[in-house]
């Protein structure tokens, strides 16, 4: 499918198979945050369009449920199989509606491909596992565990990884046997709808795998919908909030991924190049629209000038416009949250910070920032607290390990951290005292779908990836049964 084909969807709801026209809801701008134009039209579905596809979501479930993980599993090969097919032209929508280089793009298209191969073989090993035995205490007794997909499922995706947030959803939702509604984000609504594309190549069973474009209309009605079994959200923690609000009404299994404020910790034993590279990696990638994104910086203050002076420098060489310039970074995804970001640079100014690199928004009609970089942030500060979801780094100084485990965990979120150090004694000391999900030590942000992702505190609620990832989707049934049947 070209590009132009991807761009142009009159008909931008998948439900029970096929594509229909969105009639009950309004109409949605796509815009090229690049130069701020709108590209595409698309329709949004209204509460009844949403009914529709969480009833064939309920129709298609026992059917998907009882095929088995090994006859699912070759369904999700064909996903891996069909994102490869396209990834030309899906990296290029990621660039036009996301504004991401093609180097990110390639990793986002690389990660949702594996994320479905990894799961397609969790699916084939998940049919050994059924029926395992349990030792009792009592011999008259006999145990054995099942593993029971949870049923339909309500899930909706944010605007700064699509395709691959979604992946991290669907997959495992479908190797344990579960069907899914998935509301695409509002702003970027197009690429998740290669995945009707590809079930229909597939061959994917009507009603498994349903895709909606929509506003907060459409996730209301998922989220109230009670033919959903659980939900499963990426996103920021106030509408995280809302749709927790809607599942605890009827007490309904939930998965949240939600914010971030988290550190990267560089001692004075570490490579000031090579820890550049991880800050840089770590605040900048994606223009910063990242729950991970490693915003406070925390370095000790041994080597914090010499640092400081080569990020600077670093962030001033980076190359900021269209993904087709070959741009280092792309701009900010939505004009909302590319005003947002720059009314937090004008608290800054305001608050008298200690600007090093950026500080402000760039001129054009895209919606670019310069990648900012401040020192000495008070604690108490705003930068210091607030996620900004923008290329923005706080930076502040200690001289103890412990000062350092102290700063990193002095905050309301826990997704992840980084620990820049040569010594690898510290590194584990420190790693076991982050409150954090995910700790990379002398490392990008390599993500793998053997991994587990979520936090701890306002961070979220469960784990994405990995096996945790799929025990999301189905429960535990213990069954006990008496040796000797009653005569």
């Amino acid at each position: 499918m070209s590009l132009d084909a991807l761009t142009h969807r009159p008909a931008s709801l998948f439900i029970s198979g096929e594509f229909r026209e969105a009639t009950d809801g309004p109409r949605l701008s796509v815009v090229d945050p690049s130069t701020g134009a709108v590209f595409a039209e698309i329709a949004a579905a209204g509460a009844a369009a949403v009914g529709a596809a969480t009833e064939a979501a309920a129709a298609a479930f026992p059917g998907w449920a009882a095929l088995g993980g090994a006859a699912r599993a070759a369904f999700l090969r064909r996903f891996a199989a069909g994102l490869r097919a396209r990834s030309e032209d899906l990296m290029a929508l990621q660039s036009l509606n996301n504004g991401k280089p093609r180097g990110e793009t390639e990793i986002d298209l690389g990660d949702a491909a594996a994320t479905f191969d990894y799961y397609a073989g969790l699916a084939e090993d998940l049919d050994a596992r059924q029926e395992t035995p349990v030792p009792l205490p009592d011999p008259a007794f006999a145990g054995r565990t099942r593993f029971e997909p949870v049923g339909p499922v309500g899930m909706i995706v944010p605007w700064n990884f699509p395709l691959v947030t979604s992946a991290w959803k669907i997959a495992p939702a479908l190797a344990a046997g579960c069907t899914v509604v998935l509301k695409t984000s509002e702003f970027t609504p197009l690429v998740e709808l290669a995945y009707g594309d590809i079930a229909i190549e597939a061959g994917l069973p009507p009603g498994v795998l349903n895709l909606i474009t929509g506003a907060a209309e459409a996730g209301m009605a998922l989220t109230a919908d009670r033919r959903l079994r659980k939900l499963s959200f990426t996103g920021s923690n106030a509408v995280g909030a809302r749709v927790m609000a809607a599942a605890a009404e009827r007490c309904l299994p939930i998965s949240l991924e939600l914010g971030g404020k988290s550190p990267i910790v560089v001692f004075a034993d570490a490579d000031i190049d090579h820890a550049v590279d991880c800050i840089v990696g770590g605040v900048f990638f994606n223009a910063g629209q990242m729950c991970s994104a490693t915003s406070r910086l925390i370095v000790e203050a041994a080597i914090a000038p010499a640092l400081l002076d080569r990020l600077a420098e670093r962030a001033r060489a980076l190359a900021v416009g269209a993904p087709q310039t070959g741009a280092d970074m792309g701009p900010i995804t939505t004009r909302a949250q590319f005003e947002k970001v720059g009314r937090y640079l004008e608290r800054a100014r305001a608050e008298g910070l200690d600007l090093v690199a950026g500080g402000g928004t760039l001129a054009g009609d895209g919606f670019f920032v310069a990648p900012t970089v401040y020192a000495d942030v008070p604690t108490e500060s705003f930068l210091w607290r607030e996620e900004i979801f923008g290329p923005v780094l706080a930076t502040r100084t200690f001289r103890s390990e412990a000062e350092a485990v102290a700063l990193a965990n002095d905050t309301d979120y826990g997704l992840v951290a980084t620990i820049v150090t040569a010594d690898s004694d510290r590194a584990g000391r420190v790693a076991a005292r982050m409150e954090a999900g995910h700790v990379w030590i002398n490392s990008l942000q390599a993500i793998f779908p053997n991994t587990a992702w979520g936090g701890f505190k306002a961070s979220g609620i469960g784990r994405e990836l990995g096996p945790w990832g799929l025990s999301a989707y189905y429960g535990i049934k213990h069954i006990t049964a008496a040796q000797t049947p009653p005569g």
